[in-house]
């Protein structure tokens, strides 16, 4: 059974960091594009970056770069997503994601950044 398991969301202050995590079983890891996507309120789904496996290739949005960073630990099946400077307009929930010949979602975390 495929599992994606989100984990770190929470409140934070604007300029702060968070860590999100994504615990994942049941699916060949490392061969896997992994990504996270973000849903503001009230807007679409937006890709916020992706590794290519075995790692590979990172891809960020233009709105991230300098400030998130993903990783992936393919001994542990997890992937990170590492924010920091965190905006009012980087509040969302927050999915990850695992592609390949079939596409996997995580339930999603909520991520809020307000004074």
């Amino acid at each position: 059974q495929v599992e994606l398991a989100e984990s770190g969301g929470g409140s934070v202050q604007p300029g702060g960091s968070l860590r999100l995590s994504c615990a994942t079983s049941g699916f060949p890891f490392s061969d896997y594009t992994l990504a996270w996507w973000r849903q503001p309120p009230g807007k679409e789904r937006e890709l916020v970056t992706r590794v290519s496996g075995p790692p590979g290739p990172t891809t960020y949005a233009d709105s991230v770069k300098g400030r998130f960073t993903i990783t992936r630990d393919n001994a542990k099946n997890t992937v990170y997503l590492q924010m920091s400077d965190l905006k009012p307009e980087d509040t969302a929930v927050y999915t990850c994601n695992a592609r390949l010949f079939r596409s996997y979602w995580g339930k999603g975390i909520l991520v809020t950044v307000s004074a």
